[in-house]
């Protein structure tokens, strides 16, 4: 009886086993297929207008041929700016928090403030940039797209530093300054190289996230048609132009907005390639 009792129970036990496999197959088999139709289709619009030609001429008026150039640099410059603008003070804000105020009561609120800034909608950033920088000034400007991107970054680095930095290990802090260093020789020669990897994929991390944004810049940079490498005008950005394009009623325009948008798909994906091979090997060391 007991025996029966027994294998009725594993019977059972093994349905609803195959029941839950099967549900999260189909479930990761339904999420990988739209991931794969939708590169599929960007790869398939995207590609037949890949050439040299969308490397070196400006975005062209309907109509006519051109390239994508004003607004793959005009990214790549706001891009730079808001990283070099954002990197410094979110390792100086996760440094602190990790190094100097781990258990301060600011060291929380700065922690919850930051995470409300992950998750904040870009627009949003964009808008409070729009407020306190575009209207100021009295125009958009490259300086309002950057410090926009800016924003985005400074929650991902600080996130990434204090993570990396909690988890040094304390005897490393403890022989360094066993051996007579300050503490911020120690942050700096022990703390840092121990947690470089991390450090770095943090910003890469950023910098996928930036890619791709065009609501902070529709407030901020705007557009530029022309070739224009001031930042104190509008500017032409990779996104924006990639929105602009895809609605006008020109299949051109269309076309080039398709190209655009698999260059910056492959650049996120490179950037977030190398991001995961940078943790790996952090975490293998």
């Amino acid at each position: 009886m007991a025996i029966a009792k027994s294998s009725s129970l594993y019977s059972s036990r093994r349905r609803r086993n195959a029941i839950a496999m099967g549900l999260s197959l189909a479930a990761t088999l339904f999420g990988l297929g739209w991931l794969v139709l939708i590169l599929g289709v960007l790869l398939y619009e995207g590609v037949s207008g890949l050439s040299l030609q969308v490397f070196t001429e400006m975005t062209p008026p309907p109509g006519s041929t051109g390239g994508l150039l004003n607004p793959i640099v005009g990214s790549l410059i706001m891009t730079t700016i808001a990283v070099l603008i954002g990197t410094p003070i979110g390792i100086l804000a996760g440094t602190y928090m990790a190094e100097y105020g781990r258990y301060d009561k600011l060291t929380s609120v700065v922690r919850f403030i930051n995470d409300i800034l992950l998750s904040a909608p870009s627009i949003v950033i964009g808008l409070f940039i729009y407020e306190v920088v575009v209207t100021p000034m009295g125009h958009f400007s490259g300086w309002a797209g950057a410090l926009s991107l800016a924003v985005i970054v400074i929650p991902v680095v600080v996130r990434t530093t204090e993570d990396m930095l909690t988890l040094v290990p304390n005897p490393l802090r403890e022989a360094a300054t066993a051996l007579g260093m300050p503490r911020a020789y120690v942050i700096q020669r022990v703390c840092y190289r121990a947690a470089q990897a991390g450090m770095i994929t943090g910003v890469l991390l950023a910098v996928a996230r930036i890619s791709g944004e065009t609501a902070p810049l529709l407030f901020t940079a705007l557009n530029n048609q022309f070739w224009s490498t001031n930042l104190n005008a509008p500017m032409a950005s990779l996104p924006a132009v990639i929105f602009q394009f895809a609605l006008s009623p020109y299949k051109d325009w269309q076309a080039l907005a398709w190209t655009g948008a698999l260059i910056i798909t492959f650049t996120v994906l490179a950037l977030s390639i190398g991001a995961r091979a940078l943790a790996s090997a952090s975490k293998r060391s």
